[in-house]
């Protein structure tokens, strides 16, 4: 099976991986990966390149980098591969000319369970929605996002210590190990394509900015804010602002009996406790990063500053 792998991020690099280890054993051949071009950035503005693409220069595959996925040029070399099957692991959406250019066809891999959740932050939301459960789907693409047919899906529990890096960690695990099941699947024709049930009350996944990452105290509930910030800890991290600065907010603690803020909006010994107060109560902030600091336990942090 002649396959072309589609991805750009760490997430996607676990699955790469686990196809490339089995190319000899189960007659599977990676024949072309595709991924997002280099870009300037970081220190010194260097040319940086994906994490796809840096595993990948190991192995002698051709990579392809387009700009435009319906340029001309690149869908000839695509058309090239040969490709039997695409796979989509964290990439971005693709025009109709390219995930309908194999003969069987192109699935993706989704960090939740379809429908729910569609979008780009998928493992995000679940946490900031406060789920105990998620999982993985494997699905064919077709034109609307998120959509297409599901082939299979796997439960995964949102554990009450996890954050957006502990579960991103698991999944991708596991979601290397369903790419390749889905793989043999298809190889073998052992499954069968099931449509995605409508579902009324769905929930969404959209792209995360700076903006969405701010922490709203006044309005969400300690259990809300806990939630948003384990949703985006360590990256890309909920913030606020602290003492006139921006402060990151990585981790935080629900407080036991915990009691009305009644318009104090801290709570503190200015040596080894910070309650930050919301809409219902007090939330324990334990891990935090004033702009230009470093980030820091609570108690080191209140040895240089004082409320």
């Amino acid at each position: 099976m002649r396959i072309v792998f589609m991805g750009t991020p760490d997430f996607a690099v676990s699955s790469l991986e686990i196809l490339l280890k089995n190319n000899e054993h189960n007659n599977i051949n990676v024949v072309g990966i595709i991924t997002a071009t280099d870009k300037l950035g970081g220190r010194g503005n260097q040319l940086l390149q994906s994490d796809v693409k840096r595993f990948a220069l190991q192995y002698d595959i051709p990579i392809l980098q387009p700009e435009k996925l319906k340029d001309e040029d690149f869908l000839a070399q695509l058309k090239a591969l040969k490709a039997d099957l695409q796979i989509v692991v964290a990439f971005r959406m693709l025009p109709e000319v390219v995930w309908n250019m194999p003969a069987l066809g192109t699935f993706n891999l989704h960090a939740s369970l379809l429908p729910q959740y569609r979008g780009s932050a998928p493992i995000n939301w679940a946490i900031i929605n406060g789920e105990t459960e998620t999982g993985i789907t494997t699905f064919f693409l077709k034109q609307e996002i998120d959509t297409g047919d599901l082939i299979f899906q796997e439960k995964t529990a949102i554990l009450p210590e996890d954050n957006f890096e502990t579960l991103y960690n698991k999944m991708k695990l596991q979601g290397a190990e369903l790419v390749l099941k889905t793989v043999k699947a298809i190889q073998e024709k052992n499954y069968t394509p099931i449509p995605q049930a409508e579902i009324k009350d769905l929930k969404t996944a959209p792209k995360i900015f700076k903006e969405t990452c701010e922490i709203n105290f006044k309005e969400k509930t300690a259990l809300e804010v806990h939630n948003f910030v384990r949703g985006l800890s360590p990256v890309p991290c909920a913030w606020t602002t602290l003492l006139g600065k921006h402060c990151k907010i990585y981790k935080t603690a629900l407080l036991e009996n915990n009691e009305n803020p009644e318009n104090l909006p801290f709570k503190t010994d200015n040596k080894t406790f910070l309650h930050l107060a919301c809409k219902d109560g007090f939330l324990a902030i334990e891990e935090l990063q004033m702009e230009g600091k470093k980030r820091l336990a609570v108690k080191d942090f209140l040895n240089g500053y004082k409320f």
